[in-house]
């Protein structure tokens, strides 16, 4: 029986044109962490399953990561997010760091999950974190830096909306406001994180079910509705009006608009999944009817470096899944034209191999990536295999180019074909390359 072609259910093989597009969101990914001061950073894909633990719960190991007894009877799981990771690394050296610490890093993850659009067993995020800012001025970062992220890909603001709650007030809300006890402000934040997907009957329902009948009759329910619906920090509900959380987001909502990031909006139901999450939360998403779904986020999570036992430190970021963003740059046109790394393809005309060394060399010193065919093939099946690669320009090398040190080059765009010298030629390439 012949072995299968295809790669494990859930995960991706990156043939060339894929690497090139991945190459391409990576180094958008970098220029932008690293225009903001961020250093790259990356750590093991196996943690021990503790790790995911002390913030989920046995269900999430169980269903939905790859996790495995290794040889010396420990239990191991595949990277499913990074913040844990990093906070265990910022945990490690917490004394030996500069802080602020603003650290990136774009690695691989498995989850075990359910399969469906924009969503992957195997796949890669960017992740962006601050270390050390307990003020505003770290989350009004992460999120500028996210927005500079799409605008790096060429997005305009009109194609994608950035959402923004608090943890904070939600919770101060559910508790404080509505005297709903722990466990039942819990079980309403993991609700309301699942509104957008439930029809509301379906969501009305559920939330009857948690709270008591007291607390119904007091009109809790309808209260919680009422804030859920709310449109904009202008129409708060009147008891919440004192909340300084409410305050905060308003001053958040009112600098990203002085820095030009005009397409960030309130709204009470943005949770973001992760029980970790402290404050400040916020999720990208797409407005394309097609394609209307959220991208990405993060938010504020002060607690979670001080799990390893060491003093807590606060802390915010956010990760952008290479899939979901490879959707967004197809719904809106913004797929790049990504040419072949290789700038010339050499065709040998008769026995020049050893001969054609040097000129190759040469063009290889002055920056040219060059591939040889060596094939013997006649020269038309010899540049049908660089027109299949999809290269721009073929290189002719014969006895007579060598003897006058002028090399026939052929634009196979243009079709145009013309004698140069190795200067010229590498001065013609590097041009085409700009454009």
């Amino acid at each position: 029986m012949a072995l299968s072609t295809q790669p494990v259910k859930g995960a991706r093989d990156f043939y060339p044109e894929d690497m090139r597009l991945q190459k391409y969101i990576y180094a958008k990914w970098r220029e932008v962490c690293e225009r903001y001061g961020y250093e790259e950073y990356d750590a093991p894909i196996l943690e021990p399953t503790e790790l995911y633990l002390s913030k989920g719960n046995q269900e999430i190991i169980n269903d939905q990561t790859y996790t495995f007894e290794d040889r010396g009877g420990r239990s191991m799981t595949l990277r499913t997010e990074m913040t844990p990771t990093v906070s265990r690394m910022i945990a490690g050296k917490r004394q030996e760091l500069a802080y602020p610490a603003r650290w990136y890093s774009i690695p691989q993850f498995w989850r075990y999950e359910r399969m469906q659009r924009g969503r992957g067993r195997e796949f890669y995020q960017l992740n962006a974190d601050i270390f050390g800012i307990a003020d505003l001025a770290a989350d009004l970062e992460i999120i500028d830096m996210a927005d500079a992220v799409m605008q790096a890909f060429g997005a305009k603001r009109e194609t994608y909306a950035i959402k923004v709650n608090s943890r904070k007030l939600v919770d101060s809300f559910l508790t404080g406001n509505l005297g709903l006890d722990q466990t039942q402000a819990d079980t309403a934040r993991r609700l309301i994180d699942r509104m957008r997907k439930m029809d509301q009957p379906a969501f009305v329902a559920q939330l009857d079910a948690i709270i008591s009948p007291s607390q119904r009759e007091n009109g809790v329910g309808s209260r919680l509705l009422q804030f859920l619906e709310t449109p904009t920090l202008n129409e708060i509900p009147e008891e919440l009006l004192g909340n300084e959380s409410v305050a905060e987001l308003k001053l958040l909502l009112e600098k990203l608009g002085n820095n030009g990031v005009t397409n960030a909006q309130f709204d009470p139901t943005l949770m973001r999944g992760f029980d970790y999450y402290t404050d400040i939360a916020f999720e990208v998403f797409d407005t394309d009817p097609e394609n209307n779904r959220s991208m990405f986020g993060g938010g504020r999570y002060d607690g979670l470096v001080s799990m390893f036992g060491v003093e807590p430190i606060p802390a915010v970021g956010f990760a952008m899944g290479d899939i979901t963003l490879k959707l967004f740059l197809e719904a809106h046109g913004l797929m790049p034209a990504l040419m072949p790394e290789t700038d010339i393809y050499i065709v040998l005309i008769g026995e020049v191999a050893d001969k054609a060394q040097a000129p190759i060399k040469q063009l290889r010193e002055m920056g040219l990536n060059v591939a040889v065919d060596q094939t013997g093939r006649k020269p038309e099946s010899q540049i049908k295999t660089a027109v299949k690669k999809g290269i721009g320009y073929v290189l002719f090398i014969g006895e007579r180019e060598l003897e006058e040190s002028k090399f026939m080059l052929k634009n196979l765009h243009s079709k145009e074909e013309e004698a140069h010298s190795l200067e010229r030629i590498v001065s013609i390439i590097k041009d085409y390359r700009k454009q």
